[in-house]
């Protein structure tokens, strides 16, 4: 009935010559709504081929005809073997992922399966669908860059247990993905989710893939420290921070996270995984030889290395940044100097110039290597160096006595001839003779 009311215009009146054409043409201009819902349009070639079939038979000439196959897979019982065994083997494997590992183990050639025979045999077999959250639907997109290096969206996923500095626990998935093309500047395991943590990784984000002109992060105590905002601000990018509970500013970072469970974490064995290290040299090949070069379905099949590249010219590169890209990093501490002329930081004690006790300065610091560096004022200007204190020096330290001040000037103190002053008893010596000395 379908194909007959396509069909309507050409079979329910009589055409003159050069009219069939024109007809048809037309008609292959409009979208229509087809029995399971979808509207697309028609092509000329099939329009036609419907026509002539119905001035031979009718309606019932329109009516598909079964394939004598129906039902049958054409892929090979030893290929369907394989399917079915590495579906069962772990039930969270995506089709897609079932293709690439027949083709990674060289059981069939690349684009020899097609997404729906695979699907056939698994809902012949009664393990289609899976539930969980690989099954969860794609995410709602609410912005989309135009070009790659527009913005950079970051966010945290907790992972799997491992051993982190000697010690069993958890990793946390710090990861920056670029918004136009899905790829990941960088995503790695670190053993907490701190703003120092989530700084490093945007580091090492910057080194690969230069400057973005947006990052977007979500409210974790990680992202809204002040440092995060100093940092973006010297690198000349707008820090974005999506309101709470609110994931449709982080979509694609979400459906990351549900990649990262079904197709990295649930494939591999973790009891072969050693340490941190281990578990991100696993990451970091997965992402480079498979995340990276796979098409991807919101981007119309094209992989995300390949539309990165498409906008190669547009990233803005680190420049002269890169020479200081640690000093763009370092942390400023607001500390108030002591009597002594030191300050602290991690338990520890540095010397300063002396002429600031008692003044409250910024303490530079270097939070990854745990360094203190230098001390500004509160504008940002050098104030000097910074020392770890050394008391057994100071011990021979020649000590600087200032000079008094009136109104932050030097007070002009008079030279007194000791020759002329009047003889007087002290009371040390008054106090010698009341006792009876001489």
């Amino acid at each position: 009935m379908f194909r007959c009311t396509v069909l309507g215009p050409l079979v329910t009146r009589e055409l003159k010559h050069g009219d069939l054409k024109r007809e048809i043409h037309n008609l292959a201009r409009h979208h229509y709504t087809f029995p399971d819902g979808e509207r697309k349009k028609i092509g000329e070639k099939t329009l036609e081929s419907w026509y002539y079939r119905h001035r031979r038979g009718g309606i019932d000439a329109l009516v598909p005809k079964l394939r004598s196959d129906r039902g049958a897979s054409k892929i090979s019982v030893e290929i369907q073997e394989d399917i079915i065994a590495a579906k069962r083997e772990k039930p969270h494997r995506s089709i897609d992922q079932l293709i690439l590992l027949m083709e990674q183990r060289g059981r069939v050639a690349r684009d020899a399966l097609s997404r729906s025979s695979v699907h056939r045999l698994l809902r012949s077999n009664g393990i289609s669908r899976p539930s969980g959250a690989a099954c969860e639907p794609e995410e709602y997109r609410s912005y989309e860059a135009e070009f790659a290096g527009d913005i950079w969206v970051g966010d945290v996923m907790h992972g799997p247990r491992v051993m982190v500095n000697g010690k069993l626990g958890k990793a946390y998935l710090i990861s920056w993905m670029d918004d136009a093309s899905r790829l990941l500047t960088h995503s790695a395991f670190y053993g907490g989710e701190r703003a120092v943590d989530v700084e490093s990784s945007l580091k090492q984000a910057l080194l690969k893939r230069g400057i973005p002109k947006k990052i977007i992060v979500d409210n974790g105590s990680g992202y809204r420290t002040q440092s995060l905002k100093e940092i973006t601000l010297r690198l000349g990018a707008h820090l974005i921070k999506c309101r709470p509970y609110a994931p449709e500013g982080k979509g694609k970072l979400e459906r990351w996270h549900r990649t990262v469970r079904a197709q990295f974490l649930k494939e591999m064995d973790l009891t072969e995984v050693y340490d941190l290290a281990d578990l991100n040299g696993r990451l970091w090949g997965w992402i480079d030889q498979i995340y990276h070069q796979r098409p991807h379905a919101g981007l119309n099949g094209v992989t995300p290395l390949a539309r990165y590249q498409q906008d190669l010219a547009r990233v803005r590169t680190l420049g002269e940044r890169a020479s200081r890209l640690d000093e763009i990093f370092y942390h400023r501490l607001t500390r108030k100097v002591r009597k002594d002329g030191t300050i602290s930081y991690l338990s520890n004690r540095f010397e300063v110039p002396y002429e600031l006790s008692g003044k409250s300065v910024r303490l530079v610091v270097d939070p990854h290597t745990e360094q203190a560096i230098s001390i500004e004022d509160e504008k940002g200007e050098y104030l000097g160096s910074v020392t770890p204190e050394d008391k057994h020096a100071n011990v021979n330290r020649k000590r600087r006595k200032p000079a008094p001040l009136d109104g932050g000037n030097p007070v002009q103190v008079a030279t007194v001839d000791k020759s002329v002053i009047p003889g007087g008893e002290n009371l040390v010596e008054i106090a010698y003779k009341k006792q009876g000395g001489q």
